[in-house]
């Protein structure tokens, strides 16, 4: 019987993890170094990124995936950034606009967009303000002309001549018929006359009849004059009133046209801002009454006019002077980059105010505030996909703008069907706009299933952050360059080389893996900023590796309430776990616990009993609900390799029972999949296994030993269990060969396999796994097919043999029986 021979398996101790040299540092301290100005890895991701920044076609829009704290939201700016620079290098940028909202002269609730060049809003709106309180100066002097009263007063006495003319030819109508007229507040009244003096009620009703038809047939007539009268001295008035504001446009045309004059030259070559300039001097020409106020006292301008009519409140008749620059972007020299953080509806296209007033709201187009979309506009805006979705309607809507090409603003009660008092319908805006969402894997395959026409497209780009790099020189002197721009922008304590060392082999720790290196920055910027509370506990003026060290150290502290827990239940037997001796049917496999902001890993034991019978492999686990998917999948599988290794010349008759003893909650994955096996061979073979080695590891039906996850956590908590009773120097963890670049172990567990005290062991099958579990060798099939004597696979398949015999014989006398 051949002994196995373990070393062959043994990983030395340079190889459980990746250090970083101090002395490989070209500095002395991280202040040596210029800031990160670039972003660390993702050639992939920006390069998509300039890709769908670059077509210039509609639809081209991004959607930008990663685990969060890779930095997305910073790298897009920054890219974006880049990007831009270059375009206005080579004159390829995209012209900016002001956009304005102006009254509409024709619909005051139909506000109109005036698209200006950039930089001129602001001006525009500035200038035309002042022009209202120069016409409030200038028109009274216009009105106080010599010509002018000299014109009006001949106006009006014209009117009042014409007007004298018609009542003198009413009197002296009546006079002849003996009647008088007479002027009273509620209008014109005629009444007959006896001996020079109105005739009485009295006298009246002492009339005979023939008299009383008389008088009233002529008073008929009179009124019928009266009437006709009433109606030329109407006209008479409105045409003195046409003559005299005629007369009012053409004195103040003039000066009206001189005092816009350098308005209208100065943006002629602007269309639109032109046009909206001759409305306002026609405005200002048929409401001259607005500007003759007392010179040098000119009227107020009011936001809203407070007077009712028709019990609403009156717009202020200064409403159209009042330009709203929507989006004026003087003194920006590139194309916006706007970063929505909190897109709900109105944050994202705008939204209109109101004011309360006599019980009602009222607007106008003052009122109207920009969204991001119209900021970003001719630019770039970035949103968060989880963000957006907290918001009803905001997908709905954006898909909408985007498709449109233009934003309108509305209130979002509007789409849901509900009354708007007063509501304003402005005239929508053309959008020209790269939106860039931000969001996980899982978002991205929502968006593709269930809205799988609209998202494809209007976002046809994909741009995938990884969340690790390669670890190379260059992404090395990167990340110290990072650690320089975090001290700066925290205004942190310096970290000298051992520090910033200390800091990669964390970032290499996090991604579990010798040649990568995490990029999510969250988690080492806030590793960054807690050495630096640790080093000025110190009263160190630079951080350190120890410093760093502490660090983790307190973290783990922090969260590792219920790993202590657990090896406390370990330690007093409560949780029943052999480190030492042999069993058999009875391994060690190891589990990791994620609670989320910690995850940990823990020894478990693992049961097998074999005995007759054709139940094949019962999974206790999954017999009670407590076993996932996963996990029966790597049952099943142990099936297929018992049959492909020992069932070729005779069927398996074997029931086996596996069982995750003191598993009270869910069992998932396939990482114990190896180990359960060893347990069945173990009970098979009738070979103890050794206690002082835990296994993770899954396996295929072909006997392969297949990579994990965790391992580092695996290893680290098969360690803690065994040094709580002390360390033997034979304890370790045996794990897949594939393993061993994903080591990055803790310093005092490298330092024990340094000395001996623990061992880590690779494996590439199952043979080989058995052989360090028992100490005795596997044993290949020979070319006669049987395996050599006393090697565990001998051993297995002789039990199976005696199994299958002993099956044979029951059947048998059943079947006798029976008959």
């Amino acid at each position: 019987m051949s002994q196995a021979d373990l070393d062959k398996y043994r990983i030395p101790w340079h190889k459980t993890c990746w250090s970083c040299a101090a002395e490989s540092v070209d500095f002395q301290c991280t202040d040596e170094l210029a800031p990160l100005d670039h972003f660390i890895g993702q050639q992939r991701a920006l390069e998509a990124i300039r890709f769908g920044l670059e077509v210039d076609k509609p639809g081209y829009n991004l959607f930008v995936t990663g685990l969060t704290g890779t930095g997305k939201a910073s790298a897009i700016k920054a890219h974006l950034q880049t990007i831009v620079e270059e375009m206005q290098a080579q004159e390829r940028q995209k012209p900016i606009s002001d956009w304005c909202y102006v009254h509409d002269f024709d619909n005051e609730d139909r506000p109109r967009v005036l698209r200006l060049p950039q930089g001129i809003g602001r001006g525009f709106r500035d200038r035309l303000s002042d022009k209202v309180r120069v016409l409030q100066e200038e028109i009274p002097k216009v009105f106080k002309s010599e010509e002018y009263e000299t014109q009006h007063r001949s106006t009006e006495e014209s009117g009042r001549q014409a007007t004298q003319q018609i009542m003198s030819e009413l009197e002296a109508a009546a006079q002849a018929a003996d009647f008088a007229v007479q002027l009273t507040p509620s209008g014109m009244t005629i009444y007959p006359m006896r001996d020079g003096r109105p005739m009485s009620g009295e006298e009246y009703q002492q009339l005979d009849p023939d008299q009383k038809k008389a008088i009233d047939e002529q008073r008929s007539q009179l009124m019928q004059q009266v009437q006709d009268d009433m109606a030329r001295i109407r006209d008479v008035e409105k045409d003195t009133s046409d003559k005299i504001k005629s007369l009012e446009r053409v004195v103040a045309d003039q000066r009206v046209c001189d005092i816009f004059q350098d308005m209208l030259d100065g943006y002629r070559d602007i269309p639109a801002a032109w046009e909206y300039l001759t409305r306002i001097i026609d405005y200002v020409l048929d409401n001259l009454n607005l500007f003759k106020g007392t010179e040098g006292q000119p009227a107020p301008f009011p936001a809203l006019a407070a007077p009712l009519l028709g019990g609403t409140p009156a717009r202020d008749p200064y409403l159209p002077f009042q330009i709203n620059v929507l989006v004026g972007e003087s003194g920006v020299e590139t194309v916006p980059i706007v970063i929505e953080s909190n897109p709900s509806w109105g944050n994202l296209f705008g939204r209109i105010e109101r004011r309360a007033m006599f019980g009602t709201y009222v607007s106008d187009h003052t009122m109207l505030k920009p969204g991001s979309v119209h900021l970003a506009n001719g630019g770039y805006l970035v949103l968060n996909a989880r963000d957006m979705l907290m918001y009803p309607g905001v997908w709905e809507g954006l898909k909408r703008v985007i498709r449109n090409r233009e934003i309108g603003l509305e209130d979002p009660t509007q789409q849901a069907g509900f009354f708007v008092p007063q509501g304003l319908r402005p005239e929508p805006i053309p959008v020209d706009v790269k939106v860039i969402i931000t969001g996980d894997e899982s978002l991205y395959r929502m968006f593709t299933s269930s809205d799988y026409e609209d998202f494809w497209d209007l976002f046809k780009v994909k741009a995938e952050f990884d969340y690790k790099v390669d670890l190379t020189p260059e992404n090395l002197q990167a990340y110290y360059a990072f650690i320089c721009r975090t001290c700066e922008e925290e205004r942190l304590l310096p970290f000298d080389a051992s520090g910033a060392t200390k800091v990669v082999e964390f970032a290499a720790r996090q991604v579990s893996d010798q040649t990568k290196l995490s990029t999510r920055f969250g988690q080492i910027k806030d590793l960054l900023i807690e050495a630096d509370y640790w080093a000025r506990k110190d009263s160190s003026d630079r951080v350190l590796g120890k410093h760093i060290a502490q660090a983790v150290q307190h973290k783990v502290y922090r969260l590792n309430l219920i790993e202590d827990r657990i090896q406390d239940m370990i330690s007093d037997g409560t949780l029943l776990l052999n480190v030492t001796g042999e069993v058999g049917g009875q391994v060690n496999g190891l589990a990791v616990y994620d609670l989320g902001d910690f995850s940990f890993g823990r020894p478990s034991r693992i049961t097998a009993q074999t005995y007759a019978g054709r139940n094949g492999i019962i999974n206790i686990e999954r017999e009670v609900a407590l076993s996932g998917r996963t996990h029966d999948k790597g049952v099943l599988i142990l099936s297929g390799y018992l049959g492909a290794k020992y069932g070729q010349d005779s069927p398996l008759t074997l029931s086996v029972s596996l069982a995750f003893e003191q598993s009270y909650e869910g069992v998932d994955g396939d990482s114990a999949s190896s180990t359960e096996l060893y347990a069945i061979l173990s009970s098979l073979s009738g070979l103890p296994l050794k206690q002082h080695i835990a296994v993770t590891g899954s396996v295929n039906q072909m006997g392969e030993i297949q990579p994990i996850g965790g391992v580092n956590q695996k290893i680290e908590g098969m360690f803690d269990v065994c040094r709580l009773s002390g360390l033997t120097g034979d304890q370790g963890v045996m794990i897949p060969h594939q393993n061993v670049k994903n080591l990055m172990l803790r310093e005092d567990v490298v330092d024990a396999v340094r000395e001996g005290k623990f061992h880590i062991y690779a494996v590439k099958t199952i043979d080989e796994g058995i052989e360090i579990l028992t100490g005795r060798t596997a044993g290949e099939r020979q070319t006669d097919g049987s395996h050599p004597t006393g090697s565990v696979n001998y051993l297995v398949e002789k039990r199976l043999k005696e199994l299958n015999q002993s099956m044979r014989g029951y059947y048998g006398e059943l079947i006798t029986s029976v008959s």
